[in-house]
């Protein structure tokens, strides 16, 4: 049970981190950023401002998100969009990448 309580507190920190990231970047009003929030359905972020966001949330979380892969793996039908591109889940990438490179390190 900890383990999960632990996994939903990292979530919400690295949503408010990312969620204040998008709004900065794109000027979305980020009262209107919510976890369930698709980045380009939703929330209607174009590639170029998607690439500003993941370089400042490469930065803000010292990580490479594998955007070329997981843009690859969406076009040839290997994963929906909403596996990468919906907050909820892009946090929980996120937050995969740091524990990864965390290990690592």
């Amino acid at each position: 049970m900890a383990v999960t309580s632990k996994r939903n507190c990292t979530l919400s920190s690295t949503f408010d981190k990312v969620a204040d990231i998008i709004a900065e970047t794109s000027e979305i009003d980020r009262n209107t950023i919510t976890p369930e929030s698709h980045t380009i359905d939703d929330l209607g972020i174009d590639s170029l401002d998607f690439l500003d966001i993941v370089f400042a949330i490469d930065k803000a979380f010292g990580i490479k998100i594998p955007l070329e892969q997981w843009t690859q793996e969406v076009n040839e039908g290997k994963v929906e969009t909403d596996e990468y591109f919906v907050l909820k889940n892009l946090c929980a990438k996120i937050d995969e990448l740091v524990a990864a490179k965390n290990n690592a390190g």
